[in-house]
């Protein structure tokens, strides 16, 4: 990761501080003087003025397996928030949004720049769903759907989506728009009954219960930063 993102990590000093003493030539990697942007492995020897950095923050991540009629808030006035139900001891927030009726995967962390990376619409991560709608479906919804769906703001992207059943379909998305799925189906005359997130990236739902949540694997964070360039 970059240095400025690996010393921001530790809690120690701010990256504007951390920019200051890279122009001043004060932070050192492997002995090395360090430049502004330089790449860093976890098991580099990083040096302030020739001393360890102190290490005030550990960064969390976080997949839950979000239940219905949980709302994905950091604000503690709203009942049912998210980080009620995850109690974590330390600070954390959701990264992005998957609105209440909805079910599935959801990624919380205390790493702001990685949550910004993911959730940032432009940038095409990969989000996958299982969907249920409350009729059957002809394959000329599933033509559609694909190619794009015109909702009040936008054209939808083109995205891939499978058949499961004759109500159930597998998306997956690469735009980040509130409630997409949902107005999408709703744009052809269908209501979703049911929708499930199954994936984000690199990070698969799995066998995680619903409720429940995991610490993910540092192969895990390590391949989303990869993807995400950070």
């Amino acid at each position: 990761m970059r240095i400025n993102k690996y010393i921001s990590q530790t809690g120690a000093i701010s990256r504007r501080e951390t920019d200051r003493l890279l122009k001043a030539g004060r932070i050192t990697v492997n002995g090395v003087r360090c430049e502004i942007g330089q790449l860093v492995d976890p098991d580099d020897q990083v040096l302030i003025d020739g001393k360890p950095i102190e290490n005030k923050v550990n960064s969390v991540y976080i997949a839950l397996n979000k239940p219905a009629g949980i709302t994905c808030t950091a604000a503690p006035h709203i009942k049912g928030n998210i980080i009620e139900w995850v109690s974590y001891p330390d600070r954390i927030f959701p990264v992005g949004r998957l609105d209440k009726a909805s079910e599935g995967l959801i990624l919380l962390t205390n790493d702001g720049e990685l949550a910004n990376a993911i959730s940032h619409s432009d940038h095409g991560h990969e989000k996958e769903y299982l969907v249920t709608l409350n009729k059957a479906f002809s394959d000329e919804f599933v033509a559609h759907m694909a190619r794009g769906v015109q909702i009040p703001e936008a054209v939808t992207k083109p995205c891939f989506i499978e058949r499961i059943s004759e109500d159930e379909f597998r998306i997956i998305l690469t735009q980040g728009l509130n409630r997409q799925i949902r107005r999408m189906c709703r744009a052809f005359g269908y209501t979703v009954t049911r929708l499930e997130r199954i994936r984000v990236m690199n990070i698969e739902l799995g066998e995680l219960p619903r409720g429940e949540w995991r610490k993910l694997t540092a192969i895990e964070v390590e391949e989303l930063g990869g993807r995400l360039g950070i």
